[in-house]
């Protein structure tokens, strides 16, 4: 229970617009933590019933892990709502005052883990572990694959029937492609901070950006992220298979065209933003996967050495430094790639230095948002009319 000094006086702001509770299953607390989304609760019911016929233990494993995460939610249902006005001993909170102080440019709020509000760290806790978990479940369906493939070769009766026990591809896949969503869901995070404190960017389009983030932090579910997500998966997949030339902007060029074949808006952000040499430069940092100045480095030493381009298996020598060029399918590498270009990019524009200030996400995403709120308006307008 919440302590005595805490009284909540709801004074509840309208912000249904940005909620799709469609998607929202009863797995909801009471905090409005979205525990499971109605798409993964099918999952997971579907993922129970199939191992429940494989093995008692590890379905006891898996009620156990799906219990925890419910147990979680319920704790953090303790800490007042980001959405209502609360009163916590002398000094009020509204979710305006919230989102004018994560606006404010002057202001530290939201700039280190402990100037954000407990149900905001707490929440990023339950996604960590709700990650985890989905991913934990994706393994153990292909564990539970590999035994029954096992037991077959065995078993000549085939007594255990395992064609009917067995967890279908496209299943475990799901469970994958969750996972991968989650992942985007704390990268959105970031981005939404970053971009509501800088500066150069419509006070009013910050206001908007610190809205979703409040939605975020009390939900762990957004809206915008159903439109990026596969597009920056589908990206990230083909920036492994294309193997892009260092050196030149060969791999660059390759992307563009796979762009075309590729999502509406991803074709739109190439065409219109791509001409922007910010932007270009943060597409050849996540396209290499080294730093813009490791780039600039390589350009220079290549050009000076008469070579047109080299591989990825040649930058470390190149550079004189051990450096990682090498791409896997984790979410995780995803998101340690991200996390560095993102430190790199704050480090320049606080010393005001060469090279992007944003990352290619912090881009993208702020091209959908942009393109949504246009939409948004034009609706209105044509509404009004």
């Amino acid at each position: 229970m919440q302590s005595d000094f805490i009284e909540n006086d709801f004074t509840s702001i309208d912000l249904s617009e940005f909620l799709d509770t469609q998607e929202m299953a009863e797995e909801t607390e009471e905090s409005g933590i979205v525990v499971l989304t109605q798409n993964q609760k099918v999952l997971c019911d579907e993922l129970n019933s199939r191992i429940a016929l494989y093995s008692p233990q590890h379905k006891e494993i898996f009620d156990k892990r799906m219990a925890d995460l419910k147990r979680l939610a319920v704790a953090i249902a303790e800490f007042p709502s980001l959405l209502s006005r609360v009163t916590l001993t002398s000094e009020t909170r509204t979710p305006q005052d919230i989102i004018e102080l994560l606006i404010d440019i002057d202001s530290d709020y939201g700039k280190t883990f402990i100037q954000l509000p407990s149900k905001a760290t707490l929440g990023k806790g339950f996604l960590t572990a709700k990650l985890h978990t989905f991913s934990s479940l994706a393994k153990l369906a292909l564990k539970v694959n590999n035994s029954m493939e096992l037991k077959t070769k065995l078993d000549s009766t085939e007594k255990a029937e395992p064609e009917k026990i067995a967890i279908s591809s496209k299943l475990i896949q799901a469970f994958k492609d969750e996972t991968v969503s989650m992942m985007f869901l704390l990268l959105a995070e970031d981005v939404y901070l970053n971009l509501i404190k800088d500066d150069s960017l419509n006070v009013d389009f910050r206001r908007q950006l610190a809205t979703s983030l409040l939605l975020l932090w009390e939900h762990r579910a957004d809206q915008n992220i159903s439109d990026i997500a596969p597009v920056l998966t589908s990206v990230w997949k083909a920036r492994r298979t294309l193997a892009p030339a260092f050196g030149t902007m060969m791999g660059t060029s390759e992307l563009i065209m796979f762009s075309f074949q590729m999502d509406e808006v991803w074709s739109k952000f190439i065409r219109t933003q791509l001409e922007i040499p910010e932007v270009s430069q943060a597409m050849e940092e996540f396209l290499f996967g080294i730093s813009y100045e490791q780039i600039q480095k390589l350009k220079r030493l290549l050009r000076e050495k008469g070579i047109g381009s080299i591989g990825r298996d040649e930058v470390s020598k190149f550079l004189g430094e051990k450096v990682k060029t090498d791409v896997s399918g984790d979410y995780k590498d995803f998101y340690s790639q991200y996390s560095i270009r993102r430190d790199n990019a704050q480090a320049r524009k606080r010393l005001n230095l060469e090279g992007p200030h944003r990352t290619l996400e912090d881009h993208f995403i702020r091209f959908v948002m942009e393109q949504n709120r246009e939409k948004q308006n034009n609706d209105s307008f044509a509404k009004a009319d």
